[in-house]
């Protein structure tokens, strides 16, 4: 059900969950475990539920929207209109996504392709 190439802004794609984020903070936290106990334990949690969201949140774009979805339940809407800026920190690792809308701002871990999702943003709400 990924798609990692968009062929035509109409259609929908669904961008494949990635894993390496929440692993990556997993083993900070086992790391930082070692050395403080109290402070790794958290970071270990913050792995976990990273991974959690992983995978059961997806990722879709519409031609109009960016949006967020939990099995079939839509869970939030970001229509492209609204968009004002966008951004992916550190794209040699992204880690993170940024994006602005008119109302808000929003920080996205990376849980997904970021090669699809570049894609996608390129075509569907390029930069100004």
């Amino acid at each position: 059900m990924a798609v990692s190439q968009v062929s035509d802004t109409q259609s929908t794609v669904v961008l494949t969950p990635r894993y390496w984020v929440p692993i990556g903070v997993a083993i900070a936290g086992t790391i930082l475990t070692f050395l403080t106990p109290w402070a790794g334990v958290p970071v270990i949690l913050l792995g976990c539920f990273l991974g959690f969201q992983a995978a059961t949140v997806q990722v879709q774009f519409t031609a109009t929207a960016f949006e967020l979805y939990r099995g079939e339940k839509q869970l939030r809407q970001f229509p492209f209109a609204d968009w004002q800026d966008w951004l992916i920190l550190l794209p040699p690792v992204p880690i993170l996504f940024f994006f602005k809308e008119v109302k808000s701002i929003h920080f996205m871990p990376m849980l997904f392709d970021a090669r699809a999702l570049l894609t996608c943003l390129e075509e569907r709400c390029p930069r100004s």
